[in-house]
């Protein structure tokens, strides 16, 4: 049976995404206080290579536009799949807090040069009508990319948290093979296509922007110190992968994200999932010692987390359809400065507040931000049809 191209995108799309995001991501976080206690590194130093794995991932989104616009939006795809495995190897190898930040980096920027190329590929090659449940497939795949995470931690339990980073290195490089075989090739893309400002695109994506700011900043926390919090509730070792897992399973709700943007507006969707992040955040900071209390935890934020991540792509392309890639990567960077300062402020607050109480502050950021955001969606100010030039 011959796949139809807007399925052949969304399989490749959805492989390339999950590993880069499900697992090259957030692989660090996972296997955290094993490289601790192995590499002997205290919780500042932690935090500013969690932190730098961000900067890697923003540095992958601003060239994977200029790669783009020279060879086309598959070559940045290709370029993230080959860092997500050479990263994975060298973090396998890493005996030094250096090399295990090169490693850590080049992984974590496999995620910036594969997720907004896609936006373009199924805005030029996927019929309209199929557009946003390819989009919402594409970043679903995420979920089996945790759930995988999960599965790959358990390796970590059974032998080395190393054997975690050898199985992301193998799953890097075969998304990588499929993306090639999968998707099909595009025109280098024109920075000026479309004919946008800068203000304009600004103005456009206002909201969007200010969502995508604090939804990377308040994920990141949960998946960064989600298993050092597990930790320390003295819950059994397969707790934290579980927890990646679960993430995972209820987050492939979030292929209804397309309906959902639909019949509610993409804005009230978006402050939905940042409530919910909010209620995760708590629990995981207020009961990490109880396991079902931890699995509640995880499958609200797995829902919220997916969602989240699918209606960005959903409501930047309702803002600027011509410049979908455009307009998605501007919130991207956004949200990558949130992923990058996030972990950078955590980790000399732990030590002064403790895990609980940052985890506490952080679900209050994403609460009162998507109550704002649910009240101007309520006032009229939320519209999701982009508003008149």
């Amino acid at each position: 049976m011959t796949l139809s191209v807007s399925a052949r995108i969304g399989v490749a799309g959805a492989a390339v995404v999950g590993v880069a995001f499900g697992v090259a991501r957030y692989a660090y976080g996972l296997t955290l206080p094993d490289i601790q206690e192995d590499l002997g590194l205290s919780e500042p130093v932690l935090g500013l290579i969690a932190s730098a794995t961000f900067a890697g991932y923003l540095a992958g989104l601003l060239l994977a536009r200029l790669l783009a616009a020279r060879y086309g939006s598959r070559a940045p795809t290709t370029v993230g799949g080959a860092c997500g495995a050479l990263g994975a190897a060298i973090v396998m190898l890493a005996d030094s807090p250096g090399l295990l930040a090169v490693g850590a980096v080049l992984a974590g920027s496999a995620g910036g040069w594969v997720w907004a190329p896609y936006s373009d590929i199924v805005t030029r090659a996927v019929p309209s009508r199929h557009q946003p449940r390819t989009l919402a497939i594409i970043t679903t795949g995420t979920s089996g990319g945790l759930v995988l995470l999960g599965l790959l931690g358990l390796l970590g339990i059974w032998g080395t948290w190393r054997l975690v980073w050898v199985g992301l290195a193998l799953a890097a490089a075969g998304a990588a093979v499929a993306n090639v075989s999968l998707t099909p090739r595009t025109e280098p893309t024109s920075p000026h296509e479309g004919g946008w400002r800068l203000a304009e695109l600004a103005r456009r994506l206002r909201a969007p922007g200010i969502y995508s700011l604090v939804y990377f900043a308040v994920t990141v926390i949960y998946f960064t110190y989600a298993a050092d919090r597990i930790e320390t509730g003295d819950l059994p070792a397969a707790a934290a992968p579980g927890l990646y897992a679960v993430v995972g399973l209820t987050g492939v709700v979030a292929v209804t994200t397309g309906a959902l943007a639909r019949r509610w507006g993409s804005s009230r969707v978006a402050a939905t999932c940042l409530i919910a992040v909010a209620a995760a955040l708590t629990l995981l900071a207020l009961a990490a010692d109880s396991v079902a209390a931890t699995a509640v935890s995880a499958a609200v934020f797995g829902a919220a987390y997916m969602t989240g991540s699918a209606i960005l792509a959903v409501w930047t392309a309702e803002r600027v359809p011509d410049r979908a890639g455009a307009a998605f990567t501007g919130c991207l960077v956004v949200g990558a400065v949130g992923s990058v300062a996030a972990p950078a402020v955590a980790g000399p607050l732990i030590p002064v507040l403790g895990l609980a109480a940052l985890l506490v502050g952080t679900a209050a950021v994403s609460l009162l931000t998507g109550v704002a955001l649910m009240l101007r969606g309520s006032a009229g100010g939320g519209t999701d049809a982009p508003p008149a030039p």
